[in-house]
Formats: structure tokens, sequence, C-alpha cells
């Protein structure tokens, strides 16, 4: 996992109302990473769930179809993932279906980004993408960082299936971390233009 996006997920724990359970998809350890986001959500039954067994992955589920019944989730994760799932749409509908009325969706994904497997990859998503697949949701809220606004690395998105919780811790946190990202994207690409 990028570290960007646990840092992304870090201030979304410390200043939203995180329910219990949660569940993330996409939770497959690629390589063995050290991707555990277990520690962020201490004394909170967490499932990590992917399309496939492996390292990080306590249920095997599909975005697509996912075997949960209606309104059990209390938070989902779906972190670097959507660009791996065939049909996305579909997926932010089975999300908004398992969340309990009040829950949670935390989602990223990357526009500016080399073409990785994990199995396969199909998708870039732009901040209007975002915007439009969690259109299931009555509230949301899309991000983005990168060196270029134009044309951003790193694309955001949490969708509120009830009321929206009080935001201001949120978007203070969320502009340092837009930030520091920019800039440190931004010199990456300078050095690398330059050298």
């Amino acid at each position: 996992m990028r570290q960007s996006i646990r840092t992304f997920v870090e201030l979304c724990v410390e200043t939203l109302p995180i329910d219990e359970p949660v569940y993330e998809f996409g939770s497959y350890q690629v390589d063995d990473q050290n991707d555990d986001l277990r520690p962020l959500f201490q004394n909170k039954d967490y499932i990590g769930c992917d399309m496939r067994p492996g390292s990080g992955v306590d249920c095997v589920l599909d975005l697509h179809d996912i075997d949960l019944a209606d309104n059990v989730a209390g938070t989902v994760l779906s972190l670097d993932t959507l660009e791996h799932v065939e049909y996305p749409r579909r997926a932010l509908e089975e999300i908004h279906r398992i969340l309990r009325p009040d829950g949670i969706a935390i989602i990223s994904s990357v526009m500016a980004f080399p073409i990785h497997g994990h199995p396969n990859d199909y998708w870039r998503f732009t901040p209007a993408g975002f915007e439009s697949l969690l259109k299931v949701f009555p509230n949301s809220f899309v991000g983005q960082c990168g060196a270029n606004p134009l044309f951003p690395q790193t694309v955001v998105g949490i969708g509120f299936k009830g009321d929206v919780p009080p935001m201001k811790a949120f978007q203070t946190a969320y502009g340092k971390w837009e930030h520091w990202n920019n800039a440190v994207l931004k010199k990456i690409e300078t050095n690398y233009l330059s050298s």
C-alpha cells in the first residue's frame, strides 16, 4: 500500500465516526507486503476480504456480488482496488448495499500511475469519475493529490450512506494531507525531469 493512502486512512480514522465491523476489500497483501491496516482499527471487528485467498485475507468475497446480507457493515474500505475491478459501478452498489444506514465507505484509486496487475488492471479514475461512482450514496466527498492538479496521481473518496458527520477536523487534516502529497510528488517530478 502506498504510504499516502495509509496516511489518508489514518486521518479518516482520527476524524470520522468509524463504526464496526470494518470490511476491507482488496486486503490481499501482494508479495507479502506489510499492508495490514488492522493496527489502525484496534478494538474494532475487522475483516480483510479479497477475491482470492492469501496473506491479509480473512474472507474470500467478490466485489461484484458480495456474499453478505444487507446493512451489515459499519465501514467499508476499498483502497487502490477499484482499478482492478472489472465493473466498479457494480462494486460501489454492492458496498452501499452491505453498509448499515449510517455506514461510511472510504475508497481510493490511481489516475497517473503505471499499469500494474494483481491480477488485472482495468481503469484509471478522475475526480469526476469518483463523483459518478459515489452517486449511489446520498452524500460524498472526493479529493485528489498530485504534482499537477489537472493530472492527479491519486483520487480519494468517501461515501456517507446516512447524514454527513461534522467535517471540520477531517477537512483540516485532509488539507494538510493534500498539501504534503502535492509537494512531495512535485519534488519527485522535478527531480525526475532534471535528471
